[in-house]
């Protein structure tokens, strides 16, 4: 995928050799989130809260979690977002700016279409915005490759 600095939006498409139930249950059951995406969430994603927990993943393990859970659609499209500040620690946001998180589930003859958006990297500082999308499309690279292990495994 090419990043290009205008772009507002990352989009990762995975086939999973997995039922649109198991990929749910993986998805937006918190432990097992927390399993693949490698983070110890506090408490469960349930519409309309916060999310909080710490990343356990190997030299990110001072990063806080903190998401709000936005919409399930049950088997077919679980949202949330975080504030860009997780991610750019030294910009000041506006206290509604946001990064919205998309899982799409859509069956197949062989399991599980899972489509993953990011949006909102416009409200990113032209001069980090670049950087800060290349390593998120590196990040959705490398949970796509973990929810598939987790779920084909």
């Amino acid at each position: 995928m090419s990043i290009h600095k205008d772009q507002d939006r990352i989009e990762k498409i995975v086939h999973l050799a997995a039922p649109v139930a198991r990929v749910w249950t993986a998805i937006t059951d918190h432990q097992e989130f927390g399993e693949w995406f490698r983070v110890r969430l506090d408490n469960p994603f349930k519409v309309g809260t916060t999310t909080t927990g710490n990343i356990t993943y190997p030299g990110h393990e001072d990063m806080k979690w903190l998401s709000v859970t936005e919409q399930m659609d049950q088997q077919r499209l679980f949202a949330f977002s975080w504030p860009p500040s997780a991610i750019d620690p030294d910009t000041e946001y506006d206290t509604e700016a946001k990064v919205r998180v998309e899982f799409r589930l859509e069956p197949t003859e062989l399991g599980t279409r899972l489509t993953i958006t990011e949006t909102g990297f416009q409200q990113f500082p032209e001069a980090k915005r670049l950087e800060v999308l290349r390593s998120n499309a590196e990040g959705w690279d490398i949970q796509a490759k973990n929810v598939a292990a987790h779920v084909e495994g």
